[in-house]
Protein backbone atom coordinates (compact mmCIF):
# COMPACT_ATOMS: atom_id res chain seq x y z
CA UNK A 1 0.00 0.00 0.00
CA UNK A 2 1.32 3.43 -0.58
CA UNK A 3 1.95 5.68 2.29
CA UNK A 4 -0.63 9.40 1.47
CA UNK A 5 0.38 12.61 2.92
CA UNK A 6 -2.71 14.51 3.61
CA UNK A 7 -2.59 17.86 4.24
CA UNK A 8 -4.96 19.15 7.83
CA UNK A 9 -8.00 20.57 5.14
CA UNK A 10 -7.57 17.90 2.94
CA UNK A 11 -10.08 14.42 3.54
CA UNK A 12 -10.41 11.78 1.59
CA UNK A 13 -14.25 10.75 0.21
CA UNK A 14 -15.53 9.36 3.38
CA UNK A 15 -18.43 7.33 5.31
CA UNK A 16 -18.92 4.73 6.96
CA UNK A 17 -21.89 1.56 8.13
CA UNK A 18 -23.03 3.00 11.28
CA UNK A 19 -22.62 4.73 14.44
CA UNK A 20 -23.22 3.36 17.82
CA UNK A 21 -21.24 0.88 19.44
CA UNK A 22 -21.13 -1.31 22.23
CA UNK A 23 -17.40 -0.86 24.15
CA UNK A 24 -15.38 -0.31 26.72
CA UNK A 25 -12.31 2.34 26.97
CA UNK A 26 -9.82 -0.40 29.15
CA UNK A 27 -8.48 -3.25 27.90
CA UNK A 28 -10.37 -6.37 29.07
CA UNK A 29 -9.58 -8.10 32.08
CA UNK A 30 -7.93 -11.88 32.17
CA UNK A 31 -10.60 -13.58 30.30
CA UNK A 32 -11.13 -17.62 30.69
CA UNK A 33 -13.82 -20.02 31.07
CA UNK A 34 -15.70 -19.31 34.21
CA UNK A 35 -15.67 -15.04 33.11
CA UNK A 36 -18.60 -14.16 32.62
CA UNK A 37 -20.07 -10.55 30.84
CA UNK A 38 -23.41 -8.67 31.31
CA UNK A 39 -25.09 -8.32 27.91
CA UNK A 40 -28.12 -7.03 27.03
CA UNK A 41 -30.69 -9.97 25.48
CA UNK A 42 -30.46 -10.44 21.41
CA UNK A 43 -33.88 -9.68 20.44
CA UNK A 44 -35.73 -12.85 18.80
CA UNK A 45 -38.45 -13.04 16.54
CA UNK A 46 -40.20 -16.29 15.26
CA UNK A 47 -37.62 -18.78 15.02
CA UNK A 48 -40.31 -20.94 12.68
CA UNK A 49 -40.32 -18.38 9.73
CA UNK A 50 -36.48 -16.97 10.62
CA UNK A 51 -34.65 -19.45 7.90
CA UNK A 52 -36.40 -18.19 4.94
CA UNK A 53 -35.84 -14.56 5.83
CA UNK A 54 -31.87 -15.39 6.09
CA UNK A 55 -32.16 -17.32 3.03
CA UNK A 56 -34.87 -15.52 0.85
CA UNK A 57 -35.63 -11.86 2.05
CA UNK A 58 -34.48 -9.10 0.10
CA UNK A 59 -36.42 -6.40 1.51
CA UNK A 60 -36.70 -5.18 -2.27
CA UNK A 61 -33.13 -4.65 -3.08
CA UNK A 62 -33.75 -6.67 -6.12
CA UNK A 63 -34.04 -3.28 -7.93
CA UNK A 64 -30.61 -2.47 -6.95
CA UNK A 65 -29.09 -5.72 -8.30
CA UNK A 66 -30.93 -5.52 -11.33
CA UNK A 67 -31.88 -2.14 -12.33
CA UNK A 68 -28.73 0.00 -10.98
CA UNK A 69 -25.73 -2.36 -11.16
CA UNK A 70 -27.51 -5.22 -13.63
CA UNK A 71 -25.94 -8.29 -12.30
CA UNK A 72 -28.35 -10.50 -14.10
CA UNK A 73 -28.17 -8.56 -17.76
CA UNK A 74 -24.00 -8.81 -16.91
CA UNK A 75 -24.05 -12.97 -16.47
CA UNK A 76 -26.09 -13.09 -19.39
CA UNK A 77 -23.62 -11.02 -21.41
CA UNK A 78 -20.82 -12.84 -19.78
CA UNK A 79 -22.33 -16.08 -20.89
CA UNK A 80 -21.65 -17.36 -16.79
CA UNK A 81 -22.09 -21.12 -16.76
CA UNK A 82 -22.59 -23.42 -13.75
CA UNK A 83 -18.97 -24.25 -13.94
CA UNK A 84 -17.53 -20.42 -14.09
CA UNK A 85 -20.06 -19.59 -11.37
CA UNK A 86 -18.63 -22.26 -8.82
CA UNK A 87 -14.94 -21.12 -10.03
CA UNK A 88 -16.27 -17.72 -8.12
CA UNK A 89 -17.36 -19.37 -5.40
CA UNK A 90 -21.35 -19.93 -6.05
CA UNK A 91 -22.63 -22.51 -4.80
CA UNK A 92 -25.95 -24.73 -5.44
CA UNK A 93 -28.20 -26.05 -2.87
CA UNK A 94 -29.15 -29.78 -4.62
CA UNK A 95 -32.49 -29.87 -2.90
CA UNK A 96 -34.21 -26.06 -4.86
CA UNK A 97 -33.40 -28.19 -7.87
CA UNK A 98 -35.59 -30.62 -10.25
CA UNK A 99 -34.93 -34.28 -9.97
CA UNK A 100 -33.98 -34.08 -14.20
CA UNK A 101 -30.95 -31.55 -13.54
CA UNK A 102 -29.85 -33.50 -10.35
CA UNK A 103 -29.47 -36.50 -11.86
CA UNK A 104 -28.12 -34.61 -15.33
CA UNK A 105 -25.79 -32.66 -12.74
CA UNK A 106 -24.72 -36.39 -11.04
CA UNK A 107 -24.06 -37.59 -15.00
CA UNK A 108 -22.06 -35.19 -16.08
CA UNK A 109 -20.05 -34.52 -12.98
CA UNK A 110 -18.74 -38.24 -13.53
CA UNK A 111 -16.90 -36.87 -16.61
CA UNK A 112 -14.03 -34.69 -17.19
CA UNK A 113 -16.29 -31.77 -17.20
CA UNK A 114 -15.54 -30.67 -21.10
CA UNK A 115 -18.28 -28.93 -22.94
CA UNK A 116 -18.62 -32.46 -25.27
CA UNK A 117 -19.69 -34.66 -21.76
CA UNK A 118 -21.15 -31.84 -19.68
CA UNK A 119 -23.44 -29.89 -21.52
CA UNK A 120 -25.88 -29.29 -18.87
CA UNK A 121 -22.92 -27.62 -16.71
CA UNK A 122 -21.28 -25.75 -19.66
CA UNK A 123 -24.27 -24.03 -20.47
CA UNK A 124 -25.19 -20.36 -19.72
CA UNK A 125 -28.61 -21.06 -19.83
CA UNK A 126 -28.66 -23.89 -17.06
CA UNK A 127 -27.45 -21.00 -14.78
CA UNK A 128 -30.38 -19.28 -15.70
CA UNK A 129 -32.74 -21.84 -15.05
CA UNK A 130 -31.20 -22.60 -11.37
CA UNK A 131 -31.77 -18.67 -9.94
CA UNK A 132 -34.47 -18.92 -11.43
CA UNK A 133 -34.95 -21.91 -9.22
CA UNK A 134 -33.43 -19.73 -6.20
CA UNK A 135 -31.00 -22.78 -6.43
CA UNK A 136 -27.76 -20.50 -6.08
CA UNK A 137 -27.50 -19.35 -2.81
CA UNK A 138 -27.44 -16.01 -2.14
CA UNK A 139 -29.08 -15.18 -5.38
CA UNK A 140 -33.34 -14.77 -5.68
CA UNK A 141 -35.17 -14.22 -8.09
CA UNK A 142 -38.42 -12.00 -7.80
CA UNK A 143 -40.89 -11.07 -10.86
CA UNK A 144 -38.16 -10.99 -13.09
CA UNK A 145 -35.41 -9.22 -11.05
CA UNK A 146 -32.68 -11.50 -9.40
CA UNK A 147 -31.54 -9.90 -5.38
CA UNK A 148 -29.54 -10.95 -2.83
CA UNK A 149 -29.82 -12.19 0.50
CA UNK A 150 -27.50 -12.96 3.91
CA UNK A 151 -26.67 -16.31 2.10
CA UNK A 152 -24.23 -15.24 -0.73
CA UNK A 153 -21.16 -14.97 2.17
CA UNK A 154 -22.32 -16.99 4.86
CA UNK A 155 -23.30 -20.07 3.26
CA UNK A 156 -21.82 -23.14 1.68
CA UNK A 157 -22.86 -26.84 1.04
CA UNK A 158 -22.16 -30.34 2.32
CA UNK A 159 -20.23 -30.56 -0.88
CA UNK A 160 -22.23 -34.07 -1.64
CA UNK A 161 -22.68 -33.52 -5.16
CA UNK A 162 -19.65 -31.82 -6.09
CA UNK A 163 -17.06 -29.75 -4.89
CA UNK A 164 -14.60 -27.72 -6.63
CA UNK A 165 -10.98 -27.03 -5.00
CA UNK A 166 -11.27 -23.57 -4.30
CA UNK A 167 -14.44 -22.48 -6.03
CA UNK A 168 -18.12 -23.29 -4.67
CA UNK A 169 -20.14 -26.66 -5.04
CA UNK A 170 -23.46 -28.66 -5.19
CA UNK A 171 -25.11 -29.99 -2.13
CA UNK A 172 -27.41 -29.47 0.62
CA UNK A 173 -27.09 -26.16 2.26
CA UNK A 174 -25.16 -25.39 5.64
CA UNK A 175 -26.25 -22.09 6.64
CA UNK A 176 -24.06 -19.73 8.86
CA UNK A 177 -20.46 -20.58 7.94
CA UNK A 178 -18.01 -18.15 5.74
CA UNK A 179 -17.61 -18.91 2.17
CA UNK A 180 -13.74 -18.57 1.66
CA UNK A 181 -13.64 -19.36 -1.82
CA UNK A 182 -16.39 -16.75 -3.32
CA UNK A 183 -14.53 -14.07 -5.37
CA UNK A 184 -16.56 -11.16 -4.65
CA UNK A 185 -14.86 -8.52 -6.35
CA UNK A 186 -15.28 -10.77 -9.41
CA UNK A 187 -18.63 -11.61 -9.29
CA UNK A 188 -19.47 -7.57 -8.25
CA UNK A 189 -17.17 -7.19 -11.38
CA UNK A 190 -19.61 -8.81 -13.79
CA UNK A 191 -22.24 -6.89 -13.32
CA UNK A 192 -23.12 -4.49 -16.73
CA UNK A 193 -23.08 -1.29 -14.50
CA UNK A 194 -20.46 -2.16 -11.93
CA UNK A 195 -20.39 1.53 -11.30
CA UNK A 196 -23.29 1.50 -8.97
CA UNK A 197 -20.74 0.11 -6.55
CA UNK A 198 -19.01 3.46 -6.55
CA UNK A 199 -19.17 4.34 -2.43
CA UNK A 200 -16.98 0.52 -1.91
CA UNK A 201 -14.83 1.38 -4.49
CA UNK A 202 -11.25 2.13 -4.13
CA UNK A 203 -11.51 6.23 -4.88
CA UNK A 204 -8.83 8.97 -5.48
CA UNK A 205 -9.13 12.57 -4.64
CA UNK A 206 -7.15 15.21 -5.86
CA UNK A 207 -4.49 12.20 -6.92
CA UNK A 208 -4.42 10.57 -3.81
CA UNK A 209 -5.85 7.13 -2.85
CA UNK A 210 -6.14 4.44 0.26
CA UNK A 211 -6.11 0.75 -0.54
CA UNK A 212 -4.39 -1.91 -1.85
CA UNK A 213 -4.23 -0.78 -5.60
CA UNK A 214 -1.31 1.52 -6.44
CA UNK A 215 -4.36 4.25 -8.39
CA UNK A 216 -7.70 4.61 -7.34
CA UNK A 217 -10.93 5.18 -9.58
CA UNK A 218 -12.84 8.36 -10.26
CA UNK A 219 -16.63 9.24 -10.39
CA UNK A 220 -15.80 9.70 -14.20
CA UNK A 221 -13.75 6.06 -14.71
CA UNK A 222 -15.01 3.49 -17.27
CA UNK A 223 -16.97 0.50 -16.75
CA UNK A 224 -13.42 -1.48 -17.46
CA UNK A 225 -11.20 0.52 -15.16
CA UNK A 226 -13.93 -0.52 -12.14
CA UNK A 227 -13.86 -3.88 -13.81
CA UNK A 228 -9.76 -4.35 -14.13
CA UNK A 229 -10.14 -3.04 -9.80
CA UNK A 230 -12.89 -5.41 -8.82
CA UNK A 231 -11.80 -8.74 -10.47
CA UNK A 232 -7.75 -8.15 -9.05
CA UNK A 233 -7.63 -10.63 -5.86
CA UNK A 234 -4.35 -8.23 -5.46
CA UNK A 235 -6.57 -5.54 -4.59
CA UNK A 236 -9.92 -7.39 -3.62
CA UNK A 237 -8.71 -10.40 -2.16
CA UNK A 238 -10.82 -13.75 -2.28
CA UNK A 239 -13.32 -14.29 0.65
CA UNK A 240 -13.72 -10.48 1.21
CA UNK A 241 -16.24 -7.78 1.10
CA UNK A 242 -15.48 -3.94 1.23
CA UNK A 243 -18.85 -3.48 3.16
CA UNK A 244 -17.92 0.27 4.17
CA UNK A 245 -19.63 2.92 1.36
CA UNK A 246 -16.46 5.23 2.19
CA UNK A 247 -14.83 5.40 -0.70
CA UNK A 248 -11.58 4.14 0.52
CA UNK A 249 -9.92 0.01 -0.91
CA UNK A 250 -10.92 -1.95 2.20
CA UNK A 251 -12.58 -5.00 1.68
CA UNK A 252 -12.15 -7.36 5.11
CA UNK A 253 -12.72 -11.09 5.42
CA UNK A 254 -16.11 -12.34 5.78
CA UNK A 255 -16.88 -13.11 9.41
CA UNK A 256 -19.48 -16.56 10.28
CA UNK A 257 -23.16 -15.53 11.05
CA UNK A 258 -24.02 -18.88 12.81
CA UNK A 259 -24.18 -18.30 17.03
CA UNK A 260 -24.48 -14.96 16.85
CA UNK A 261 -25.77 -14.35 19.82
CA UNK A 262 -22.37 -14.63 21.00
CA UNK A 263 -20.82 -12.08 18.90
CA UNK A 264 -21.51 -8.53 20.58
CA UNK A 265 -20.44 -6.21 19.35
CA UNK A 266 -20.53 -6.49 15.60
CA UNK A 267 -18.08 -6.41 12.69
CA UNK A 268 -14.46 -6.48 13.30
CA UNK A 269 -14.30 -2.38 14.26
CA UNK A 270 -17.63 -3.38 16.63
CA UNK A 271 -19.67 -0.31 15.64
CA UNK A 272 -23.05 -2.31 15.71
CA UNK A 273 -24.64 -2.76 18.99
CA UNK A 274 -26.72 -5.15 17.99
CA UNK A 275 -27.55 -7.57 15.62
CA UNK A 276 -30.88 -6.18 14.38
CA UNK A 277 -29.18 -2.44 13.46
CA UNK A 278 -26.18 -4.55 11.58
CA UNK A 279 -28.73 -6.19 9.70
CA UNK A 280 -30.57 -3.04 8.97
CA UNK A 281 -27.71 -1.28 7.63
CA UNK A 282 -26.59 -4.37 4.99
CA UNK A 283 -29.33 -4.12 3.52
CA UNK A 284 -30.20 -0.20 3.35
CA UNK A 285 -26.67 0.97 2.65
CA UNK A 286 -24.99 -1.86 1.19
CA UNK A 287 -27.35 -4.29 -0.68
CA UNK A 288 -28.92 -1.07 -1.84
CA UNK A 289 -26.35 1.31 -2.17
CA UNK A 290 -28.66 4.08 -3.99
CA UNK A 291 -29.79 5.07 -0.56
CA UNK A 292 -26.84 6.98 -0.51
CA UNK A 293 -27.63 9.18 -3.15
CA UNK A 294 -31.00 10.23 -1.19
CA UNK A 295 -31.18 13.00 0.94
CA UNK A 296 -30.88 10.66 3.98
CA UNK A 297 -27.50 8.80 2.46
CA UNK A 298 -26.24 12.59 2.00
CA UNK A 299 -26.79 13.60 5.43
CA UNK A 300 -25.42 10.41 6.51
CA UNK A 301 -22.20 10.70 4.93
CA UNK A 302 -22.10 14.16 6.07
CA UNK A 303 -22.13 13.48 9.28
CA UNK A 304 -19.35 11.32 9.17
CA UNK A 305 -17.37 13.00 6.53
CA UNK A 306 -18.28 16.80 6.83
CA UNK A 307 -17.69 18.31 3.11
CA UNK A 308 -15.96 15.06 1.79
CA UNK A 309 -18.41 12.95 2.64
CA UNK A 310 -20.94 15.09 1.07
CA UNK A 311 -19.05 14.56 -2.18
CA UNK A 312 -19.10 11.31 -2.17
CA UNK A 313 -22.54 11.46 -2.39
CA UNK A 314 -22.59 13.77 -4.79
CA UNK A 315 -20.60 12.53 -6.72
CA UNK A 316 -22.83 9.19 -6.68
CA UNK A 317 -25.60 11.20 -7.90
CA UNK A 318 -23.55 11.63 -11.22
CA UNK A 319 -22.69 8.23 -11.16
CA UNK A 320 -26.02 7.01 -11.23
CA UNK A 321 -27.36 9.58 -13.63
CA UNK A 322 -24.28 9.18 -15.98
CA UNK A 323 -25.24 5.45 -16.00
CA UNK A 324 -28.66 5.83 -16.32
CA UNK A 325 -30.42 4.70 -13.16
CA UNK A 326 -33.85 6.05 -12.23
CA UNK A 327 -36.47 4.91 -9.94
CA UNK A 328 -33.82 4.46 -6.52
CA UNK A 329 -33.59 4.12 -3.78
CA UNK A 330 -35.19 0.33 -4.16
CA UNK A 331 -34.93 -1.29 -0.28
CA UNK A 332 -37.23 1.78 1.08
CA UNK A 333 -37.93 0.59 4.67
CA UNK A 334 -41.39 0.50 6.90
CA UNK A 335 -40.08 3.20 8.88
CA UNK A 336 -38.24 6.69 8.62
CA UNK A 337 -35.49 8.32 11.45
CA UNK A 338 -32.61 10.59 11.63
CA UNK A 339 -30.17 9.68 8.99
CA UNK A 340 -26.85 8.71 11.03
CA UNK A 341 -28.32 6.88 14.27
CA UNK A 342 -27.89 3.29 14.77
CA UNK A 343 -30.92 2.79 14.05
CA UNK A 344 -31.34 4.07 10.46
CA UNK A 345 -28.11 5.87 9.53
CA UNK A 346 -29.57 6.37 6.24
CA UNK A 347 -32.88 7.29 7.06
CA UNK A 348 -34.86 4.25 6.87
CA UNK A 349 -35.73 1.16 8.73
CA UNK A 350 -36.76 -2.27 7.08
CA UNK A 351 -39.22 -4.24 8.97
CA UNK A 352 -38.48 -5.06 12.26
CA UNK A 353 -40.12 -8.29 12.19
CA UNK A 354 -38.22 -9.15 9.93
CA UNK A 355 -35.04 -8.19 11.27
CA UNK A 356 -35.55 -10.02 14.30
CA UNK A 357 -36.46 -12.86 12.54
CA UNK A 358 -33.28 -12.64 11.27
CA UNK A 359 -32.00 -12.37 14.81
CA UNK A 360 -33.49 -15.78 15.78
CA UNK A 361 -31.81 -17.38 12.81
CA UNK A 362 -28.34 -16.25 13.48
CA UNK A 363 -28.42 -17.50 16.85
CA UNK A 364 -29.94 -20.70 16.51
CA UNK A 365 -27.47 -21.97 13.50
CA UNK A 366 -25.18 -24.26 15.01
CA UNK A 367 -21.26 -23.55 14.92
CA UNK A 368 -19.61 -26.44 12.81
CA UNK A 369 -17.66 -28.90 14.98
CA UNK A 370 -14.19 -28.30 15.63
CA UNK A 371 -11.48 -31.11 14.59
CA UNK A 372 -10.33 -33.34 17.46
CA UNK A 373 -7.67 -35.66 15.69
CA UNK A 374 -5.07 -35.60 18.44
CA UNK A 375 -6.52 -35.32 22.03
CA UNK A 376 -2.97 -35.16 23.31
CA UNK A 377 -1.71 -32.35 21.44
CA UNK A 378 -5.30 -30.40 22.28
CA UNK A 379 -4.92 -30.46 25.81
CA UNK A 380 -1.25 -29.39 25.40
CA UNK A 381 -2.28 -26.50 23.08
CA UNK A 382 -5.59 -25.52 25.46
CA UNK A 383 -2.39 -25.25 28.27
CA UNK A 384 -0.51 -23.20 25.72
CA UNK A 385 -3.57 -20.84 25.05
CA UNK A 386 -4.56 -20.42 28.57
CA UNK A 387 -0.97 -19.15 29.34
CA UNK A 388 -0.75 -16.85 26.05
CA UNK A 389 -4.13 -15.64 24.94
CA UNK A 390 -6.96 -15.16 27.46
CA UNK A 391 -5.59 -11.72 28.33
CA UNK A 392 -8.49 -11.26 25.20
CA UNK A 393 -9.79 -14.27 24.42
CA UNK A 394 -12.23 -16.43 26.57
CA UNK A 395 -11.58 -20.18 25.99
CA UNK A 396 -14.97 -21.30 26.48
CA UNK A 397 -16.57 -21.03 22.88
CA UNK A 398 -19.89 -21.84 24.29
CA UNK A 399 -20.28 -18.39 25.92
CA UNK A 400 -20.36 -15.23 24.54
CA UNK A 401 -17.15 -12.95 23.49
CA UNK A 402 -15.64 -10.42 25.69
CA UNK A 403 -18.33 -7.46 24.37
CA UNK A 404 -15.06 -5.10 24.60
CA UNK A 405 -12.71 -3.42 21.97
CA UNK A 406 -8.91 -3.85 22.01
CA UNK A 407 -6.95 -0.52 21.69
CA UNK A 408 -5.44 -0.46 18.05
CA UNK A 409 -2.11 0.38 20.03
CA UNK A 410 -2.37 -2.90 21.73
CA UNK A 411 -3.67 -5.41 19.06
CA UNK A 412 -1.25 -3.43 16.46
CA UNK A 413 2.24 -1.89 18.20
CA UNK A 414 3.06 -0.81 15.12
CA UNK A 415 0.26 1.14 14.82
CA UNK A 416 1.44 5.14 13.76
CA UNK A 417 -1.59 7.00 12.58
CA UNK A 418 -1.32 9.71 10.37
CA UNK A 419 -4.39 12.41 11.26
CA UNK A 420 -5.89 12.63 7.74
CA UNK A 421 -8.46 15.15 8.83
CA UNK A 422 -10.16 16.53 11.77
CA UNK A 423 -13.96 15.86 12.63
CA UNK A 424 -16.12 17.38 15.37
CA UNK A 425 -16.01 15.29 18.93
CA UNK A 426 -16.66 13.02 20.22
CA UNK A 427 -16.31 11.57 16.13
CA UNK A 428 -12.08 10.85 16.27
CA UNK A 429 -10.19 12.53 13.42
CA UNK A 430 -9.93 10.52 10.37
CA UNK A 431 -6.72 8.70 10.63
CA UNK A 432 -4.28 6.04 8.66
CA UNK A 433 -1.37 3.69 9.40
CA UNK A 434 0.52 2.45 6.98
CA UNK A 435 -0.17 -1.22 5.53
CA UNK A 436 -4.09 -2.60 5.21
CA UNK A 437 -4.86 -3.21 9.05
CA UNK A 438 -6.43 -0.13 10.33
CA UNK A 439 -7.80 0.66 6.88
CA UNK A 440 -11.46 -0.86 8.26
CA UNK A 441 -11.49 2.21 10.97
CA UNK A 442 -9.80 5.20 8.63
CA UNK A 443 -13.40 5.87 9.17
CA UNK A 444 -15.22 3.55 10.83
CA UNK A 445 -14.10 3.28 14.60
CA UNK A 446 -15.97 3.79 17.88
CA UNK A 447 -15.80 7.43 18.52
CA UNK A 448 -19.54 8.13 17.51
CA UNK A 449 -19.91 6.90 20.81
CA UNK A 450 -17.04 8.15 22.05
CA UNK A 451 -14.59 5.46 22.91
CA UNK A 452 -11.84 4.15 21.51
CA UNK A 453 -10.30 2.84 18.48
CA UNK A 454 -9.72 -0.52 18.39
CA UNK A 455 -11.03 -4.10 17.57
CA UNK A 456 -13.90 -6.09 18.41
CA UNK A 457 -13.21 -9.85 19.37
CA UNK A 458 -13.97 -12.54 16.69
CA UNK A 459 -15.87 -16.12 17.33
CA UNK A 460 -12.80 -18.70 18.14
CA UNK A 461 -15.12 -21.05 16.27
CA UNK A 462 -14.64 -22.80 12.62
CA UNK A 463 -11.08 -22.37 12.41
CA UNK A 464 -9.44 -25.16 10.54
CA UNK A 465 -11.52 -23.97 7.64
CA UNK A 466 -10.50 -20.68 8.00
CA UNK A 467 -7.07 -20.45 5.04
CA UNK A 468 -6.11 -16.64 6.09
CA UNK A 469 -6.30 -14.96 9.29
CA UNK A 470 -6.32 -10.68 10.80
CA UNK A 471 -9.54 -9.37 9.15
CA UNK A 472 -7.57 -7.87 6.09
CA UNK A 473 -6.43 -11.28 4.94
CA UNK A 474 -2.68 -10.30 5.85
CA UNK A 475 -1.52 -13.78 7.51
CA UNK A 476 -1.78 -16.18 5.61
CA UNK A 477 -1.99 -19.63 8.27
CA UNK A 478 -2.19 -20.02 12.08
CA UNK A 479 1.48 -20.84 12.03
CA UNK A 480 2.09 -17.48 10.65
CA UNK A 481 -0.20 -16.00 13.04
CA UNK A 482 1.94 -17.20 15.84
CA UNK A 483 5.24 -16.87 14.65
CA UNK A 484 7.59 -14.50 16.31
CA UNK A 485 9.20 -13.84 12.73
CA UNK A 486 6.02 -11.53 11.77
CA UNK A 487 8.20 -9.08 14.43
CA UNK A 488 7.29 -7.42 17.36
CA UNK A 489 5.61 -4.30 15.94
CA UNK A 490 2.85 -6.57 13.47
CA UNK A 491 -0.83 -6.32 14.15
CA UNK A 492 -1.74 -9.08 16.57
CA UNK A 493 1.69 -10.28 17.72
CA UNK A 494 0.57 -12.76 20.54
CA UNK A 495 3.63 -15.53 19.14
CA UNK A 496 5.05 -19.10 20.50
CA UNK A 497 8.50 -19.53 19.68
CA UNK A 498 8.19 -23.24 20.12
CA UNK A 499 7.71 -24.70 16.84
CA UNK A 500 5.84 -27.83 18.67
CA UNK A 501 4.14 -25.91 20.83
CA UNK A 502 3.02 -23.89 18.25
CA UNK A 503 1.54 -26.96 16.36
CA UNK A 504 -0.29 -27.85 20.07
CA UNK A 505 -1.93 -24.50 19.87
CA UNK A 506 -3.38 -24.74 16.27
CA UNK A 507 -4.67 -27.93 16.94
CA UNK A 508 -6.58 -27.14 19.90
CA UNK A 509 -7.96 -23.75 17.90
CA UNK A 510 -9.03 -25.92 15.60
CA UNK A 511 -11.06 -28.07 17.91
CA UNK A 512 -13.03 -25.54 19.10
CA UNK A 513 -16.65 -25.54 19.39
CA UNK A 514 -19.50 -24.55 21.27
CA UNK A 515 -19.91 -28.18 22.94
CA UNK A 516 -18.95 -27.96 26.48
Amino acid sequence: MVKIKFSSQLTMLVGTLSVLVVAVAEPPAKSNSKTRFELAPMKMGDPTSSRDVFRFETFGDEGFWTDAARMPQGMEAAHVTPIDAMKAGLSVDVEMIDDGTREAFTRELKTDLSEDNAPMLNDPATTTKLVNMNAVIGLVSKEGKVGVTCALCHSITDGSIFSLAHGGGIGKRIDGPIQHNLNVGKLLSIAANSRAFFAILQLQRDGKTIGRAPAGLTKDSSEREVDAYLANPKYYPIGTFDDTPDGIGNSVHIPPLFRQDLAAPYESSGQNATAEDFSNTVYTALFDQTNLATPGGHAFLKLLGGDAGAKLSEDYVYVLRDTHVTGYPYVKGSTTGKPGTATTPVGTRVPEKLLLDLNAYMAQMEAPRGVHLDIGSINRGQKVFNASCTNCHGSDQSMPVPPILVPMTKIFPGYRPEIIAKRKPPLSPIQNSPGTFDDKMIVVDASPAGKIRGNALPLLLDLARKPVFLHDDSVKSLDSLSDSKRGPLAPHPSYVANPGKRKDLINFLCSLDTEK
